[in-house]
């Protein structure tokens, strides 16, 4: 039995810039169109093809205006080029292929694929970033959701499809109003049109479903309902939304046996991405104006929580360094979250009041020690690896192109060239040029 499809395999197409793309297969359906694989100039791009009565006039001209003003970065799949359109129900848009190795968010939710927690904060700070540079261009997202970002799992990186419902932040005309459990509660009770201060609602969501893999409203009052009707959603997500972990309010706990998820991951993380979720949740609920956590507060604790990542000596699994453990524990650190066994923390490097893990993998990059050089994690700047000769000794191997000087625990200093290591002491510290970070153990 074949399908339909709108568009056929080797049909040609004519670009608004004049070009021709040939169909070559059909890759899935949405709820305004279907995607094609197409060939544009031996090039493989995406097509959205929209259904009859989604190709409206508005929205062409909306596709017409993004395909204008750009991508605000490269991991957005955003509208390229228009297809001539040769009667008013017929409307598509190229846009770059989604490479295989990015998956579903969903496939992540339900544990069909395994990620790391450095993966994890990789995603967070992508995800950060890249609302943070469209906002900046005056524009509003409207869906942030499951749906519409992809993940690669061995790398963190991200990719943000479904453009083609981004408005100029502050139109109220038609358009999309979000995804349910993802937009803010004044949309839900009919207050307020999708902004990029919902959408800074919608990204805490989506954020903390990554971390805790669960949704931050769902708790107690989720698991008494019997009919979880529009009304009750109304209410969950709308009129009387209670963060699951309030401070404040302990009557939306996560029920035992029901909401797992939420009760095991939650203790794992330190204080300060807690915190900001805490803030995200309940100052962000009742004060959309000036509650909301900022897009470049996550990608701050994006970095810091990538950074307080060690491993545990026993079992290697992940854990994270948090300096309010260790203020109410003597110095201790929490034991191994799988293993339960204790860790002991390896060396780490203090830069102004930023910490970084100094791991058998840790990398730094111009972000970590050039102060004029924040955000920047194109190229690794320095590395910990062993010494050729003896492995007992482990150091920060210059991958700059500076020299350092490395001022030892007695006052005496040292250069140390491209390509040569700083040794791992406590109490000793590297001036990278534009930074200085302190070896503490």
């Amino acid at each position: 039995m074949t399908t339909h499809h709108m568009l056929q395999p080797h049909q040609k197409l004519q670009t608004k810039s004049g070009m021709t793309c040939v169909v070559q297969e059909f890759l899935g359906g949405g709820g305004q169109g279907e995607v094609y694989r197409v060939s544009l100039a031996h090039t493989s791009m995406a097509l959205k093809w929209y259904f009859p009565q989604f190709a409206t006039n508005a929205q062409y001209q909306a596709l017409e205006r993004l395909v204008h003003k750009g991508a605000p970065d490269d991991r957005f799949l955003w509208p390229l080029d228009l297809i001539e359109r040769s009667h008013e129900s017929e409307l598509g848009y190229l846009m770059p292929l989604r490479d295989k190795r990015y998956v579903d968010i969903v496939d992540l939710m339900k544990r069909r694929v395994a990620i790391t927690f450095r993966e994890l904060a990789t995603a967070g700070l992508q995800l950060a970033d890249s609302y943070n540079q469209l906002h900046a261009r005056g524009l509003c997202y409207r869906d942030i959701s499951f749906g519409n970002v992809f993940l690669d799992p061995q790398t963190g990186e991200i990719l943000i499809c479904d453009n083609d419902n981004v408005t100029v932040n502050g139109e109220t005309t038609g358009g999309v109003l979000g995804t349910s459990r993802f937009m803010a509660p004044e949309i839900v009770r009919h207050e307020a049109h999708p902004t990029a201060r919902t959408d800074l609602y919608s990204l805490s969501v989506l954020l903390f479903y990554l971390f805790i893999f669960h949704h931050p409203l769902e708790g107690q009052r989720e698991a008494d309902i019997h009919v979880l009707d529009v009304h009750a959603m109304d209410k969950i997500y709308g009129t009387e939304p209670i963060f699951i972990f309030d401070p404040n309010n302990t009557t939306n706990r996560p029920v035992k046996g029901y909401q797992d998820n939420a009760r095991v991951f939650w203790p794992l993380y330190p204080q300060f991405l807690r915190d900001i979720f805490t803030r995200a949740f309940t100052d962000g609920l009742r004060d959309p104006e000036h509650g909301r956590v900022r897009e470049t507060e996550w990608r701050n604790a994006m970095v810091q929580l990538r950074d307080a990542i060690f491993y545990c000596p026993h079992c290697q699994s992940q854990n994270f360094y948090d300096v309010t453990v260790l203020k109410q524990n003597n110095g201790k650190p929490k034991p191994c979250w799988n293993c339960k066994k204790e860790v002991t923390l390896p060396f780490r490097l203090r830069l102004d009041n930023h910490i970084v893990m100094l791991n058998h993998d840790t990398v730094l990059y111009p972000h970590h020690i050039d102060r004029k050089r924040k955000w920047n994690f194109s190229q690794p700047v320095a590395q910990v690896n062993q010494h050729p000769l003896n492995p007992q000794m482990w150091g920060l191997k210059n991958l700059s192109n500076e020299k350092w000087i490395l001022t030892k625990v007695d006052g005496s200093k040292q250069e140390v060239e491209q390509g040569r290591n700083a040794p791992l002491i406590a109490g000793s510290k590297i001036n990278f040029g534009d930074g200085e970070g302190e070896i503490r153990y």
